[in-house]
């Protein structure tokens, strides 16, 4: 197949270069010719493992382009896929400027059927009004159908949640245009792992609806947290006692904190946008926001019951991407954290394994450290932020010799209390 990702960010990137791995042709392309030219000399513009070594094997191949002519890349194309961002406007409403402008622009450029895919998270509705602006832009009139195939990729995991899908979903009332998705996903479906076939607001619902749903277990147990910690109970085997009945499951269920990223924060918004749109209360969903914002400013409180004054003091940061295995820093944790310390007079010594080069565009002030045990010479404490595997097996031995006072606060229950207590730590997590 011959395909046409608009947008070479973290969606249409994978994506793109995913299905070119199973043979397709692809053209990545991108009005950033920054971006462009990165990518063509090999440079990613965000890590992601495996991907690199996958793009590079699929451009050698001859199956993997990258371009910013717009005509060529919609010409040369029977399958478009939009993949560009839809950011929280002001109101908190997916902006959807960039799915127009690209949606124009097909319109212009088309030049015979093509089938139109929105992969980018977008309100309910959105494209039945690709669909208008496309038709409205035609120079010369064409068929074409459009689709509705939301993502499910997460960051540090994306090539093997779209080789190995829980679903696939695709929303088209063409058949045309599902004879030819089925040809795209037939490498990809599995026994217990189906294509599920729907009308296009549907499927737009069911990214929107599945992101909130994940959001509100994260944001229900520090709910719980803060209660646990009151009453002298322990949110970790909350948890696990909630998870191990089949009805509830596991995942999703750690307080911390907080969320953030690109998707939850966002996807949260622009429901509540589309359901007060509706008319319909959106309550619930916006205690869902309150309690993850309010959870990422706990830290420092906890930190000032064994260090009350801040002013001068030094802390250690381990973790600065929303999350372990990316760098994206998009409404993570670490900057509300960090804002705080600074407000407190304290200064900051971070670290992150692949984060800093992103954190160095956010942050002023601060130092970083090329390693853990680094980030904690001389410093008056250590906060954890980002669950990183690096952290779990660390010698806290020579953690401890680093810090000048050995206070940890960890924000993502990684350690033990009892064992962290047994090595000498003032040791304060989450829930416990």
């Amino acid at each position: 197949m011959n395909i046409t990702m608009i947008g070479a960010g973290y969606v249409g990137l994978t994506t793109g270069t995913c299905l070119a791995n199973f043979g397709n042709n692809v053209i990545c392309m991108d009005v950033d010719a920054d971006k462009i030219t990165g990518l063509e000399k090999g440079e990613m513009p965000f890590f992601e493992p495996g991907l690199k070594e996958m793009v590079e094997q699929n451009v050698k191949e001859k199956r993997l382009h990258f371009t910013t002519d717009m005509q060529k890349a919609i010409q040369e194309s029977d399958i478009i896929f939009l993949c560009v961002g839809t950011p929280s406007g002001p109101d908190g409403k997916a902006d959807l400027k960039y799915v127009f402008s690209a949606a124009e622009s097909i319109g212009k450029h088309i030049n015979g059927f093509k089938v139109i895919v929105d992969k980018s998270t977008v309100p309910v509705g959105t494209a039945g009004q690709v669909e208008k602006k496309i038709t409205e832009s035609m120079e010369t009139k064409h068929e074409f159908a459009m689709v509705s195939n939301p993502e499910f990729l997460r960051e540090g995991f994306a090539i093997t949640d779209f080789t190995i899908p829980d679903r696939i979903v695709i929303g088209t009332s063409s058949e045309k245009a599902k004879e030819m998705m089925t040809k795209v996903y037939k490498s990809i479906e599995r026994t217990g792992r189906p294509i599920m076939f729907t009308d296009i607001k549907t499927a737009e619902m069911i990214k929107y609806a599945s992101n909130a749903m994940l959001a509100t277990r994260i944001s229900f147990m520090n709910l719980l947290a803060p209660l646990c910690e009151k009453v002298g109970g322990d949110v970790k085997l909350v948890a696990k006692g909630m998870g191990l009945d089949n009805r509830i499951g596991p995942r999703f269920l750690q307080a911390g904190v907080g969320y953030g990223g690109s998707c939850f924060p966002k996807d949260v918004r622009a429901l509540i946008g589309t359901l007060e749109e509706q008319g319909i209360d959106a309550s619930m969903l916006k205690e869902v926001d309150e309690v993850n914002e309010r959870q990422k400013k706990t830290l420092v409180p906890k930190l000032k019951k064994l260090l009350p004054d801040l002013k001068g003091k030094k802390i250690a940061i381990w973790g600065l991407a929303f999350k372990p295995r990316t760098d994206d820093m998009r409404e993570a944790a670490s900057i509300t954290v960090i804002k705080q310390l600074q407000a407190e007079g304290a200064t900051v010594n971070a670290f992150d394994p692949v984060a800093r080069k992103v954190a160095e565009t956010i942050f002023e002030g601060i130092e970083y450290s090329f390693t853990p045990y680094d980030a904690c010479e001389g410093c008056d404490a250590l906060i954890i932020v980002t669950e990183w595997d690096e952290f779990r097996n660390l010698d806290f031995a020579i953690v401890k010799k680093m810090l000048k006072a050995p206070i940890i606060v960890d924000g993502r229950n990684i350690y033990e209390h009892k064992e962290m207590e047994e090595a000498g730590f003032q040791y304060i997590g989450v829930g416990r």
